[in-house]
């Protein structure tokens, strides 16, 4: 089987980064289980819960006997206006009636000292105080259903305040509910992100990396959707608290590893270059290559034609865009091999044209 050193690199990387999700998948759906038992400890508020069930029973009941006696007086009042109805149709016949008799009856004296006629005008004046009498039968059923309306709309308002007080005191404990949860995730959340984080600084580049960088994967998805979600809002000072430890912890800890990398590189450019190519080791400088920048400084070893001194024009085509030496920190870059002669990037093990292998890193005049 021919070995491929880039495929070999590639697939590792792979197989390690999907060791290492694959990892966190489980820890996360472990981790699941166990937050949903916490969040079972403690007991979640119901609105049920803060209502005054023997206020509201008696306002209900009251509301139940208003309406039945609401039904009651309604059908009352469909009674009255049907004999209200029929009333005024007596009246309206009856009149009509003695309307007719009037004009069609002849009499020598005078309609109105005639005695039936006062017969018949005082039947009509019966029949018009029956209607007169259920109309007012009519009103105070009226009345009565008018002050039952009132007095069940009273009933109502002082259901809906005890409702509402009700729920000002479930959103109160549901508040406090909510920080318990918060409390009891915090302590389960913190140590995995400490640990987490203590991963990631401490063995981000040891050989077992991936099952380390898992459980770091897994304690950042602990934290910002175990945790953070669940962030009591409480003016904001909660939330903001956490915001500012962790922006100012992570914020020290990149300022500090930055400065001490740059202390570090300006340290090594203060010594010998022979004291900083020793330093430079196989992988740096295949990147360093491959990207042309110098392993020592960082800085691109690649220079623009116009870059070039005179002289330097008539060399090879192969490097008239390189320098042997890096022209920022002085790093020897490429040299001539001591068997046959042919020019390497002077940091790496073997020569590109024998495969000899020099005796030391040194640097050699051209």
């Amino acid at each position: 089987m021919e070995l491929n050193s880039k495929k070999l690199e590639s697939t590792s990387r792979i197989i390690y980064y999907s060791i290492s999700i694959i990892l966190c998948i489980f820890l996360i759906l472990l981790s699941n289980r166990i937050i949903d038992d916490l969040d079972k400890s403690t007991e979640r508020p119901e609105v049920g819960n803060f209502e005054n069930k023997l206020v509201l029973g008696k306002h209900q009941n009251e509301v139940k006997g208003l309406s039945a006696t609401q039904e009651t007086l309604s059908l009352k009042e469909q009674m009255v206006n049907k004999t209200i109805a029929a009333a005024r149709a007596n009246y309206e016949n009856e009149k009509q009636s003695f309307d007719n008799w009037v004009k069609t009856r002849t009499t020598l004296g005078s309609p109105d000292k005639d005695q039936e006629v006062v017969v018949r005008a005082r039947r009509l004046d019966e029949y018009y105080k029956v209607e007169q009498d259920w109309r007012a039968q009519l009103g105070l059923i009226q009345d009565q259903i008018a002050g039952s309306e009132r007095k069940k709309e009273g009933i109502l308002l002082a259901i809906a305040n005890e409702y509402q007080l009700a729920q000002k005191q479930y959103e109160k404990a549901f508040e406090h509910y909510n920080l318990q949860i918060f409390l009891i995730r915090l302590l389960f959340v913190i140590p995995i992100l400490a640990l987490g984080i203590y991963f990631f600084i401490k063995f981000r580049r040891h050989k077992f990396w991936p099952i380390y960088f898992g459980f770091t994967l897994f304690s950042f998805y602990a934290f910002f959707f175990g945790l953070v979600p669940y962030l009591p809002s409480y003016g904001g000072y909660v939330r903001y608290s956490v915001g500012i430890l962790l922006s100012g912890g992570l914020g020290y800890y990149s300022i500090r590893r930055i400065r001490m990398y740059m202390e570090q590189k300006q340290s090594e450019l203060k010594s010998s270059t022979q004291e900083r190519a020793k330093k430079v080791y196989g992988e740096v400088a295949e990147k360093a290559l491959e990207n042309h920048f110098c392993p020592s400084c960082g800085k691109d070893f690649i220079m623009k034609n116009w870059e070039f001194p005179l002289p330097k024009i008539t060399e090879s085509d192969a490097y008239k865009v390189v320098t042997d030496f890096c022209r920022h920190c002085g790093l020897v870059l490429f040299k001539k091999c001591n068997t046959c002669g042919h020019k390497n990037f002077a940091h790496l093990p073997f020569c590109a044209s024998c495969g000899s292998r020099p005796e030391e890193k040194s640097e050699t005049s051209l």
